[in-house]
């Protein structure tokens, strides 16, 4: 498995897996805790793994989470995914950047996602498994959700969108977001 860092995130990480394939399929480590601990990332940091499934055309997302925020390690492990991370990390050197991914189950590559920034993805496959790894249990009070279509994002969404939650569709532009007193 090999760490290589994301230019447009600080302290964000892909982790490229090493499938062993022969006519039966392929076996690959998908977390690796010395790889990870390598790139100063604390291995036993992680509280909870999660999964969803969507169809083909379903965005989840953006959305991130208020105070010390919530740093995840994701994967697509079955079809294939146009995941999107947002820095929102004020003391940021890459503060506002936008960095999209082709994550696939094919590849089993893991992105991860420091706390203080926003992710979202789209279905590029029908269905698109996607696994989730975060630091902190879930709290929902501390859920923040930015829309998708923000045009200050100007995210190249592959697809037609053809679902999402109610929540997602609802969701404030990021300058709103980030200061809901306006």
């Amino acid at each position: 498995m090999k760490a290589t860092p994301v230019p447009a995130i600080a302290g964000a990480y892909l982790f490229e897996p090493t499938p062993h394939a022969d006519e039966r399929g392929f076996f690959c480590r998908t977390f690796d805790r010395a790889v990870v601990r390598s790139v100063g990332i604390d291995p036993d940091g992680f509280a909870q793994d999660s999964v969803s499934r969507s169809g083909k055309g379903v965005v989840r997302g953006l959305h991130l989470r208020s105070g010390r925020g919530e740093a995840k390690l994701v994967r697509c492990s079955a079809g294939a995914v146009f995941d999107v991370v947002v820095d929102l990390r004020t003391g940021s050197p890459t503060y506002r950047n936008v960095e999209s991914f082709e994550l696939t189950g094919d590849t089993q590559v893991s992105l991860y996602i420091p706390a203080g920034c926003a992710h979202g993805f789209q279905a590029l496959t029908e269905p698109a498994d996607v696994s989730y790894r975060i630091d902190r249990p879930h709290d929902p009070a501390e859920d923040v959700t930015i829309a998708f279509d923000d045009p200050e994002l100007a995210i190249p969404w592959p697809l037609p969108v053809t679902l999402m939650s109610e929540r997602d569709r609802r969701a404030p532009r990021l300058a709103d977001a980030l200061n809901p007193a306006r």
